[in-house]
């Protein structure tokens, strides 16, 4: 049984008893008993006998027998103490190709005559000339067909064995693609450590930075005790702060419990 009942219910028939025997005192007086007058030794302790034991039979303790009892619930939220956080840091990569282009100078080296029109015309037209110097009458007409003819062939080698056509410098414009790279870092979350109300710890990712406390969730948190006992045949149920033992105090047929001085009966089904 719970002391702390108990010692109440001591209490409360000490306070009964001083209180019955200062009426008592006060009563002999208005009798018109002198103060500090001798009494009877007899007759003083066979009265207070008698008060006394009524005192006690009006604030006599007995006992209820528990019967049950059952935890009162109710949800709560559940609250950790963060001891560290550290923030969680993610690394992404862009790739952003893009065109570049540039004015280079380049040379290059113009067409080789190729001796089929430019040599030949040009050695015919020669040949032809010096041979229509040449005779005279029909004679220079051949010796000017042949001077051509000669002319003509004899300019096609020359200028197929030119050594090749001059070389020009001009302006190129020349692209390319390139693929320009950069990295990002963000913070995406934070891992928290934190101690629970019972004293284990753990961790947890979150979105955000936390403050001093987080929340872990709901617990059921008993917040009193519903408790049926039995008392003269008759059961009742008495809502309670702390836990009962196996008996509740009784004082003039009132349990005394730390929250309640009596209890109201509750039917059984």
């Amino acid at each position: 049984m719970n002391k702390s009942m108990l010692a109440v219910a001591l209490a409360s028939l000490l306070v009964g008893g001083i209180a019955v025997a200062a009426y008592q005192s006060f009563a002999g007086g208005d009798r018109g008993d002198a103060p500090g007058a001798p009494l009877d030794a007899a007759a003083s302790l066979d009265g207070a006998g008698s008060d006394d034991a009524a005192s006690l039979d009006t604030g006599r303790v007995d006992f209820a027998e528990v019967l049950a009892v059952e935890p009162v619930t109710e949800k709560q939220k559940l609250y950790a103490t963060v001891t560290g956080s550290e923030p969680v840091r993610e690394t992404s990569t862009t790739s952003q190709p893009r065109e570049v282009c540039e004015d280079v100078v380049v040379q290059e080296r113009l067409p080789e005559r190729d001796g089929n029109v430019g040599g030949t015309v040009a050695g015919a037209i020669i040949g032809g000339v010096i041979g229509n110097q040449v005779g005279g009458g029909n004679g220079r007409k051949v010796a000017t067909a042949a001077g051509a003819a000669a002319g003509g062939y004899i300019g096609n080698r020359i200028d197929r064995n030119h050594e090749g056509g001059k070389v020009v410098d001009r302006v190129e414009r020349q692209c390319h693609t390139v693929t320009d790279t950069s990295q990002n870092t963000r913070v995406v979350g934070y891992e928290v450590a934190y101690r629970a109300p019972d004293g284990s710890t753990g961790s947890k990712r979150m979105s955000s930075k936390p403050g001093d406390r987080i929340l872990l969730g709901d617990e059921d948190a008993v917040i009193g005790y519903d408790v049926t006992y039995s008392f003269d045949g008759q059961e009742r149920t008495v809502r309670m702060d702390q836990e009962p033992g196996d008996r509740l105090p009784v004082i003039d047929g009132k349990v005394v419990t730390q929250t309640a001085d009596a209890a109201e009966p509750v039917s059984r089904g």
